[in-house]
């Protein structure tokens, strides 16, 4: 057992070069190569996201934008129909009035047409009753002539 642990005493003291070497190796292998590519790689991952939030800031802003479009596009179709709903609440307006216009003149004419009617009537009326009074006054003096006279 006393060889074993003299065999062992040495392979560790034949080990101990191999061991500075790798801790060597190990810590320049850090300095040179894991640290920059630690912090390449951390600048990439920042960019990386930061454009992704970027993006994500652009999209936002580009549907705040995109609704507010919307918005103004409602309105102005709202706009749009008020003033065509006021438009035509005028013509229906003026054509009320033009309506109510025309009958007023045809009211007017048909008065005015009775009236003429009534005194063409009157007119009739007076001029049969003269008329028939003066049938009445022939008939009357051919009834009580004397019979002969007229012969």
């Amino acid at each position: 057992m006393d060889e074993t642990l003299h065999q062992l005493g040495r392979l560790l003291l034949g080990s101990v070069p191999t061991i500075i070497l790798l801790s060597c190796l190990y810590g320049l292998y850090t300095v040179i190569v894991h640290r920059p590519l630690q912090q390449v790689l951390e600048k990439r991952r920042a960019a990386t996201e930061g454009a992704i939030e970027k993006s994500q800031a652009d999209i936002a802003a580009a549907e705040a934008r995109t609704a507010e479009y919307e918005q103004r596009l409602r309105e102005a179709r709202a706009a749009v129909f008020r003033a065509q709903e006021a438009r035509r609440e005028v013509a229906i307006e003026a054509r009320m009035n033009a309506v109510n216009a025309a009958r007023e003149k045809a009211q007017a004419q048909v008065a005015a047409a009775k009236k003429d009617i009534e005194a063409d009537r009157a007119a009739a009326e007076s001029a049969l009753q003269m008329e028939a009074e003066n049938l009445a006054r022939e008939i009357i003096r051919r009834v009580l002539a004397p019979a002969g006279v007229g012969r």
